[in-house]
């Protein structure tokens, strides 16, 4: 026992000797660690001046399992959890320390300092254990050293604005008004963006009703700008203390520094709560003024709308709408017309709300061709929608934006749509309007815009003649004809022109038209057919024969046929059957057609001179049938021997002759010269390929001529005979 209690006063004493701070500080001035060079260079400040390798956490090696099978007990997580839960130890807690003299708390204040100055030098850079060291100071009622404490950490980061809020509250808390007024003032004055603080600062201000302290510590704030929210507690400030004209002129400051809607709104609110309704709506004026363009523009006119309403100043509402929609963007004005429609239905009339539904049309329609501007349909049903309520501006503004998109390519199936706003433009400037020279300008910057080298449009050409001929003005006309055929001819504008010339009873503009129409288009059969037809029409058969000459003559035609055709029906017309015969038979030079064949017969069958008053109807008649049926005769003759496998035109041509000898030749037809040379249709099958290359078998109709028979029945006779005289040779020899 002497010996442990001997053992007891020596430990009591070298722990009173490490206490002394002389003792304490000779020995950490004398113990020194040995390190190597390597570790004194590879040693970290953040890791408290130990080296990576020191800080490593080594891992046990995995344990390698030998047998995988299966346990036959199988172990849940929750008996894990369970018996983990058993296992567990009891939490070990430190003992309570009673002090009892000032000696044992002199003590417990050096340990504990020495912990915290310890952890400090680990770990300076952490904040909160310099909170935590303060606090301790703090909590032994040692002001100074606590204040030591946060000056320290302060020089550590100053720029936590953390440590300034514990820092001040520290010496609120202990009744320290005058240094708390000193942190808070080196707060704001290093941190003036950090805006807890000046909250603070101003909160303890007020509460210790130093309202004008609390006043400057606003107005020193308010010179940095701050956002919304610290303008705003500016001004409830002041309302607490019933300063009102102080709190209008902070919204006035206000408004300017942040010149945006919010802040303009909450000013007319805040005007209105007071009562002063002309100073609202003076704040309203003013903010139009200023943000009729701005993002938030519809949130400004919804509340001075509102306002107005609330206010039953109706027209007053309306007129704010109307404006509205009219300078708004219409993507972002859904809100205003739906709004608008609202109180049309609660306070106008009929008319009102028919006009805020085209309002809200007009808004749809805009949606349409902002999103897709070249989608000329939704045009159309804008500019129709505009026309229905007969505003002659709007249409005119309308048309105006629309004919701005100009196709993106020079492709016909992009500008047909296109087109026809530029002619309803020029029909309603025209018809609606009564805008003549407007209306010329619309038809000559549509002309002008057309690429006319790549594709053109004669519809656009004619209505722009046409214009000039309803103002009387003919030589425009002309002019703008004329270029139309200089520029992009067309088979319209040439017809169009001629008609027109013809109208006029212009007859050599005519043939001047009709031979620069021939020019261009040298292969049109029908200019050609109406070009003789206009000399006919002027009695110059000379001419149009002439016409009809160079015509025919051409090398290469549209539809040749039109045009021999027309040449015949001239001649028959005319009572020129010999030269009518004549044409047939060039033509027949040309082409051994089956419908020139027919033609030829039944104009041999019709062609009676009834001007003839030496040979009597009747025997011309018969002249007539004989030389149709010479006709049927050379046709036939032509298909035997030039043409034999083409047996359908042949039997189609018997069956025509067949017929106009029962009907048409009347009492004077015989049948009976028809009849023996009639086919007989026979079905038989061929063998036909596919594109795919599958062979399969094809029923087809097919004509067997009675001249055919004879002539096979003879082959099958010569053939017997010659077998017979090859089998007697041979038996001879």
């Amino acid at each position: 026992m002497a010996w442990e209690g001997s053992a007891c006063v020596e430990n009591y004493q070298s722990r009173a000797d490490q206490c002394n701070p002389i003792h304490w500080h000779q020995t950490l001035t004398t113990f020194e660690l040995p390190q190597s060079k390597s570790s004194s260079k590879d040693a970290d400040p953040n890791l408290g001046y130990l080296t990576r390798k020191d800080t490593e956490v080594k891992l046990p090696r995995p344990i390698r399992v030998k047998n995988k099978t299966p346990a036959p007990v199988q172990i849940t997580a929750e008996q894990i959890l369970r018996e983990a839960r058993e296992r567990q130890e009891p939490e070990i807690r430190p003992p309570k320390q009673k002090i009892t003299d000032p000696t044992e708390l002199g003590e417990y204040r050096l340990r504990k300092r020495k912990e915290f100055e310890d952890l400090i030098r680990r770990v300076r850079w952490n904040i909160g254990v310099w909170i935590k060291y303060a606090q301790w100071e703090e909590s032994q009622k040692d002001f100074e050293r606590a204040r030591s404490v946060w000056e320290r950490a302060l020089e550590v980061d100053y720029k936590n604005h953390t440590l300034w809020l514990k820092y001040a509250e520290f010496e609120m808390k202990n009744k320290f008004i005058n240094r708390a007024r000193n942190v808070w003032n080196r707060a704001v004055t290093l941190l003036p963006r950090v805006h807890q603080l000046w909250y603070k600062y101003i909160h303890m201000e007020e509460m210790l009703a130093n309202v004008p302290g609390a006043r400057q510590v606003f107005e020193r704030w308010i010179k940095w700008m701050p956002d919304h929210q610290g303008w705003l507690s500016y001004i409830k400030f002041e309302l607490r203390y019933n300063e009102v004209d102080r709190a209008r002129g902070i919204f006035e400051r206000f408004v300017h520094c942040h010149p945006r809607v919010g802040a303009w709104i909450r000013y007319a609110k805040f005007e209105i709560k007071n009562g002063e309704i002309p100073k609202a709506r003076n704040v309203f004026e003013r903010a139009v003024e200023k943000l009729a363009h701005d993002d938030e523009a519809e949130q400004l006119f919804l509340a001075f709308a509102q306002f107005e309403e609330r206010c039953k100043e109706t027209e007053r509402a309306r007129c704010i709408y109307k404006f509205a929609l009219d300078h708004i963007p219409k993507g972002r004005a859904e809100d205003l017309y739906r709004k608008f429609v609202a109180f049309e239905k609660q306070y106008g009339d009929s008319e009102g709300i028919e006009d805020a539904i085209l309002g809200k049309r007009r808004f749809q329609y805009e949606d349409q061709v902002t999103k897709n501007p070249t989608n000329y349909d939704s045009w159309f049903d804008y500019i129709r929608l505009e026309e229905s309520v007969g505003n002659k501006e709007r249409i005119r503004e309308v048309y105006e934006r629309a004919i701005r998109n100009v196709p993106p390519a020079p492709e016909k199936r992009l500008w047909q749509r296109y087109i026809y706003l530029w002619i309803n433009y020029a029909l309603h400037t025209e018809l609606d309007a009564e805008d003549m020279e407007r209306t010329r300008d619309v038809y000559r910057e549509c002309l002008n815009l057309i690429p006319h080298q790549k594709l053109s449009f004669a519809k656009i050409w004619l209505l722009a003649a046409q214009f000039e001929i309803r103002q009387l003005n003919l030589d425009a006309a002309r002019r703008r004809l004329g270029e139309a055929i200089g520029v992009a001819p067309k088979d319209k504008i040439f017809k169009k022109y001629i008609e027109i010339e013809l109208q006029l009873g212009n007859m050599d503009r005519c043939r001047k038209l009709y031979e620069k129409y021939l020019e261009w288009s040298p292969e049109n059969c029908y200019a050609w057919s109406k070009y003789a037809e206009l000399e006919r029409s002027l009695t110059e058969t000379e001419r149009a024969r002439a016409i009809f000459e160079v015509a025919i003559s051409q090398p290469a035609l549209d539809m040749p046929e039109l045009l021999w055709k027309a040449y015949i029906d001239f001649e028959t017309g005319e009572g020129e059957f010999d030269k009518a015969r004549l044409l047939y038979q060039r033509l027949l030079d040309r082409t051994k057609h089956l419908k020139v064949w027919l033609s030829y017969a039944e104009f041999e069958a019709t062609a009676i001179n009834k001007d003839d008053e030496v040979v009597t109807e009747h025997e011309q008649r018969k002249r007539c049938i004989q030389r149709a049926r010479r006709v049927f005769e050379e046709a036939l003759n032509y298909f035997r021997s030039s043409a034999p496998d083409v047996k359908e035109e042949r039997a189609m041509l018997l069956e025509k002759w067949l017929n106009m000898e029962a009907a048409s030749f009347g009492e004077l037809g015989d049948v009976s010269l028809v009849q023996p040379k009639l086919p007989k249709k026979l079905k038989k099958r061929r063998r036909v390929t596919t594109e795919d290359g599958i062979t399969r078998l094809e029923e087809y109709i097919d004509y067997v001529f009675p001249d055919e028979t004879q002539t096979t029945n003879l082959k099958i006779l010569e053939a017997a005979y010659k077998w017979k005289k090859q089998k007697l040779s041979s038996a001879d020899d």
